[in-house]
């Protein structure tokens, strides 16, 4: 049973349910659309989960089989209606660069789950998770160039990374929708599942994540982003600073001993 954390707001509901942590941008009324509010909630969110031993993985989603529209201008330049959630967005620096998954993200792999309209900062937000799972009728796009606008959620850097340069400046430039199936094809998302079942194919891969050693999933992670782009000399390097430190945890001794013992092994994150 899915316990929800005081962290959430209006417009952001924060639960967790044993190690996965579940995000769902909740201001349906408006397709999820970012707000002040909801920025705030998912920079804690994120937040908790890298300060959380036990949780695992996350899982981000939108309520009401919309994922989020992108940016409301006006909502986002409202102070939320509660006076807590207004003193944490006063605390936290730069909440809507670290709500939108610009900065600091998560330290364990983040799972979109996508039903609906996922465009503009929707698409960006999908852009700083790790997996990606979306609905076979969801709409996904970057609208910014059509409205004068520019992607300042990282996604000019990120998407040429991320799938290549052709393929990167097609979604950029021609500001058009993109269907699952050319993300798919592109490598912009992992798989394509039925309309209203995005949010439980990621929670079956949220599970098979948090089966795995904590320790060695977050090592991985780690290493991967911080490896993205050096030569491979130097990547190498790096990579072996990260993954030694790995072969001395209690859970890399259980994983030998369950394999041994022919069970499933029981990791600690320690």
């Amino acid at each position: 049973m899915a316990e929800r954390l005081p962290i959430s707001t209006e417009h952001c509901t924060v639960e967790r349910d044993g190690h996965v942590l579940i995000v769902t941008m909740n201001r349906p009324e408006a397709r999820n659309a970012l707000s002040s509010s909801m920025l705030v909630g998912l920079a804690d969110a994120w937040q908790y989960m890298t300060d959380t031993p036990d949780i695992r993985v996350g899982i981000l989603t939108g309520a009401d089989g919309t994922f989020c529209a992108g940016a409301d201008l006006k909502a986002m330049g409202t102070p939320p209606s509660d006076p807590a959630v207004q003193e944490r967005m006063a605390k936290i620096p730069n909440y809507h660069w670290r709500g939108l998954l610009r900065e600091a993200r998560p330290t364990k792999p983040l799972i979109c789950a996508i039903e609906g309209y996922a465009v503009a900062g929707g698409t960006e937000l999908l852009a700083g998770t790790d997996l990606r799972v979306v609905a076979e009728d969801a709409t996904l796009g970057l609208f910014e160039a059509r409205r004068g606008l520019f992607p300042m959620g990282g996604s000019a850097i990120r998407l040429p990374r991320q799938i290549g340069y052709a393929a990167a400046l097609d979604i950029l430039l021609t500001a058009r929708s993109i269907t699952p199936r050319e993300a798919l094809d592109m490598g912009l998302i992992n798989s394509i599942v039925p309309a209203g079942q995005a949010l439980a194919a990621a929670r079956e891969k949220a599970d098979e994540i948090a089966a795995c050693a904590p320790l060695a999933v977050q090592a991985i992670l780690r290493a991967v982003r911080e490896t993205e782009h050096l030569p491979e000399e130097e990547a190498l390097k790096v990579s072996d600073e990260i993954g030694w430190p790995v072969f001395e945890t209690e859970d890399a001794k259980e994983g030998s001993k369950a394999f041994k013992e022919k069970r499933p092994a029981v990791y600690k994150g320690r």
